[in-house]
């Protein structure tokens, strides 16, 4: 047997990853449930119904089921979809800065790469920022010390991150830095990251009706408690097991649902916010190493 088939068995034995200790306690009842119903029926109580398994026909919930969990990948997907193009804009404008701001005094060098820290500061505050904390030390060695004070005190850390970088390329153009052509390209990408900001908020902030939420959830539970009298003529003392295995493929499909929804947080499930981020400020300094543009400094203190 090759590796890759016995790798196919590590996911399966996994327990933390999974949604199980979120299910377990509603399955135990269930199995609970379902060895009463076998004990009254062995002491000669009627309580096998077959007529309850047409009160919430299989496809009826199997499609309720299938609809609540695409629903929930699709926000998953568009977070990490969102997440990407962040990513990309970010690489994207801190190499325009990088490469186009010319360099006339040794002071212009720490502003550019202010600037380049202060986008991975909108990255990590993004995440802060959809995780509802407070502004912390993540940030406070990619911002200068007044700027990280006034943070703390804003509404929406990220927005007033992207006023910053905005502020300093227009700042740029006005000492001819910059050209009108470099300034509208660079300003394109600062905008599409307020709109990833925007996209990640509206997920956020867009649950899922809870009207449909609970009537799943009381679907799920007449259907898992009605199965033990359906079934219980024709199983008996096995009724307790095949009602815990459907009750944990039932309850496990609408809980991973759930864990999925909002991608933002710190589950093992959520996105890798923190991997992202740790990436970006990496990359960052790896292109803070670099010096395209050291000779238009040099130029000039030859020429004076």
């Amino acid at each position: 047997m090759n590796k890759d088939k016995t790798q196919w068995f590590i996911p399966a034995s996994l327990f933390q990853s999974s949604v199980i200790p979120s299910i377990f306690p509603r399955v135990l009842l269930c199995g609970i449930f379902g060895v009463l119903i076998s004990i009254l029926h062995d002491n000669g109580f009627a309580v096998s119904v077959p007529i309850l398994g047409s009160i919430i026909p299989n496809v009826v919930l199997g499609l309720l089921l299938v609809f609540r969990t695409n629903t929930a990948y699709d926000r998953f997907w568009e977070g990490r979809k969102i997440w990407g193009i962040i990513n990309n804009n970010i690489r994207n404008l801190a190499r325009q800065l990088w490469v186009c701001v010319d360099e006339r005094e040794p002071k212009d060098r720490e502003n550019k790469v202010a600037a380049l820290r202060s986008l991975v500061a909108f990255a990590v505050a993004t995440k802060i920022h959809l995780r509802s904390q407070p502004v912390n030390s993540e940030l406070e060695d990619l911002l200068s010390a007044e700027r990280y004070s006034k943070l703390k005190s804003m509404n929406n850390p990220p927005l007033e991150i992207a006023f910053w970088i905005g502020d300093y390329m227009q700042q740029q153009y006005e000492e001819n830095r910059l050209n009108i052509y470099q300034l509208t390209s660079m300003q394109e990408l600062l905008n599409n990251l307020v709109d990833c900001l925007g996209g990640c908020e509206r997920i956020l902030k867009t649950p899922m009706p809870l009207a449909y939420a609970i009537h799943l959830k009381q679907l799920l539970l007449i259907y898992c408690l009605s199965l033990p009298f359906q079934i219980v003529k024709e199983l008996g003392w096995f009724t307790s097991p095949i009602v815990v295995l459907i009750s944990f493929t039932l309850l496990g499909i609408e809980a991973i649902g759930v864990e999925i929804e909002n991608p933002f947080g710190h589950d093992t499930n959520d996105l890798p916010l923190d991997t992202i981020c740790a990436n970006m400020r990496r990359n960052m300094e790896d292109l803070i190493t670099l010096a395209p543009s050291v000779r238009n400094w040099n130029i000039t203190v030859e020429l004076q």
